[in-house]
């Protein structure tokens, strides 16, 4: 042996320690990156994408329920009067529904999709005509509101 030079072996399973050490921690990260993952897209853009969705349908909601309003506030003794309008397609890339519901004690402008519903309350109609407004239609193409002095089949 020499003086001054010193020779340590390294046991025969150091290279296994480190490579088993690398893929637990490797293991663990990418745990943790999937977690956030599914975190960062329900909080950062499912969220707001459904606040904004609520705020459109209560805004579509308003401007129905006027539609509706005018149309009857308009209507004449006897005849009929329709109102064609357009309604966006789509909110936040998805189809929606609206119904008119109530009887004409009340009624409502009710936009829905999926777990998210506005309800709009109209004025008066029915207690001024007589009869409720009703129907149902969606966003897509062009929609009408309809009155006809004999009533609809």
């Amino acid at each position: 042996m020499k003086r001054g030079h010193s020779h340590k072996t390294q046991p025969a399973d150091t290279g296994v320690a480190t490579m088993i050490e690398y893929v637990m921690v490797s293991g663990i990260l990418m745990g943790l990156f999937i977690v956030m993952l599914l975190l960062v897209h329900a909080n950062f853009v499912e969220t707001p994408v459904n606040t904004i969705t609520y705020s459109a349908f209560t805004d579509i909601g308003n401007g129905l329920s006027t539609r509706i309003v005018d149309v009857y506030s308009l209507a004449p003794e006897t005849g009929n009067i329709t109102s064609s309008f357009d309604l966006p397609d789509e909110i936040g890339g998805r189809s929606y529904g609206i119904k008119i519901s109530g009887d004409a004690s009340g009624q409502t402008v009710d936009i829905s999709r999926d777990y998210i519903k506005t309800s709009v309350a109209m004025a008066g109609i029915g207690a001024s005509k007589h009869g409720a407004a009703g129907g149902n239609t969606t966003g897509a193409g062009v929609n009408r509101v309809s009155y006809d002095s004999e009533g609809f089949e």
